[in-house]
């Protein structure tokens, strides 16, 4: 995938890239909604999230909930954040299968879907840690699968490479998967609408070395 030599390597990829596993284990959900579900599913999904999110019994936090405008329909994508790492991920889940109201949440979401996956994600220690922010937004995420043992090169990348897309306060977050489909890349962006996203898209490439960057982060 790159021009340049892989170095061999004495550490893990998500030691060498990653913030501390206790302040940056995600869990990232595609929900396939039945489309005649979607409005339910949603209005369901929403309460139920929100009292995770507000309980403190719970190592764990609602990032962001989406449905896609394009791109595959009728989906549902689900951010969670867990403060702890797997430890915290592990309370979460013994939890909820004690949760009365969550295992009827599941019964109930599980008339509504076609299909669902999830991956467990770690952030790379250059992005931006996603944060509120004011909106309405349209949010984009962009995923990549790399070649294996190209993940060292990507992120030397796009450290370089994140700097010039700060200047409309673009860059939401970027992670990268732990468990689940490996050596896949996800990068989290917002605008206000379209219209923004094109320019602000078009004027990273007026800015010397964002070129660079992203020609060592394409396929040959």
């Amino acid at each position: 995938m790159f021009a340049h030599n892989v170095d061999a390597r004495k550490d893990a990829h998500s030691n060498l890239l990653s913030k501390k596993e206790t302040s940056g284990l995600y869990k990232i959900q595609f929900h396939n909604v039945k489309p005649e579900c979607l409005e339910a599913y949603n209005k369901l999904s929403t309460e139920v999230h929100k009292e995770l999110h507000n309980d403190a019994d719970y190592p764990c936090e609602v990032v962001g909930s989406w449905n896609t405008w394009y791109g595959e329909q009728d989906q549902a994508v689900h951010l969670w954040r867990y403060y702890g790492g797997y430890p915290a991920l592990t309370e979460c889940l013994n939890k909820l299968r004690l949760n009365k109201l969550y295992l009827e949440f599941r019964k109930e979401r599980s008339k509504m879907l076609i299909s669902r996956r999830n991956q467990l994600l770690l952030e790379f220690s250059f992005w931006n840690d996603p944060v509120p922010r004011p909106g309405p937004n349209l949010y984009e995420l962009r995923t990549y699968r790399l070649k294996p043992g190209t993940m060292i090169e990507w992120g030397n990348h796009w450290a370089r490479a994140i700097k010039y897309r700060q200047e409309n306060n673009e860059a939401v977050g970027g992670f990268f998967t732990q468990i689940g489909e490996l050596y896949v890349v996800h990068h989290l962006w917002a605008y206000k609408d379209l219209q923004s996203r094109e320019e602000t898209r078009n004027s990273a490439w007026l800015k010397e070395g964002w070129d660079v960057n992203v020609h060592y982060t394409v396929w040959p």
